[in-house]
């Protein structure tokens, strides 16, 4: 079952946090198998079913990456093999910070390091500035401006594969060594 669905929301990559949780406590209390213990075991493993449910709903939901990524799964744009092929000029600059993260491993110097990690922050920047008008409006559009959407929501969320690859190599760096 979809977890929006679940949860009796709309689909959007901005839902309230606090309906989320709200919605996650109840139904934890409503399937809690502890209140089942003297029903039969048909039941007993369908409370059980609904309660995972809804523990990997909250788990999901309440989490703007992973909510990000299973939206869209669900509308099967994160298939293997599938067409994610992102511009070559984003490709170009993230292979240019991939090469100055090399030239890091071997000969680490603070001012590149420096350099690398400001020009992350400034794409990641300005990837979520462009990103965000579409994910606040995205529930409220019709089917055909969501499908149009969600290849929009696609794109950042590959181009932000590729940056987090970068910032967990500069974490490594940053903790490896006070440098």
């Amino acid at each position: 079952m979809n977890y929006f669905q679940f949860y009796d929301m709309q689909e959007s990559f901005l839902p309230d946090e606090k309906a989320i949780q709200t919605k996650y406590y109840a139904l934890s209390r409503e399937f809690h198998p502890d209140f089942y213990t003297l029903d039969s075991p048909e039941k007993q493993k369908e409370i059980l079913e609904k309660s995972t449910l809804n523990t990997n709903a909250y788990r999901t939901l309440s989490h703007f990456d992973k909510r990000m990524q299973y939206i869209l799964e669900q509308h099967g744009l994160l298939e293997e093999g599938g067409d994610n092929d992102l511009p070559q000029d984003f490709l170009m600059e993230v292979m240019d910070l991939n090469e100055q993260l090399m030239d890091l491993e071997f000969d680490f110097d603070p001012t590149t390091f420096k350099i690398v990690s400001d020009q992350t922050g400034e794409i990641e920047g300005e990837l979520k500035a462009q990103i965000w008008p579409v994910l606040e409006s995205y529930k409220d559009l019709a089917p055909e401006a969501q499908a149009e959407a969600l290849q929009k929501v696609k794109n950042y969320y590959l181009k932000q594969r590729y940056l987090l690859r970068i910032k967990e190599s500069l974490n490594k760096f940053a903790s490896s060594s006070d440098r």
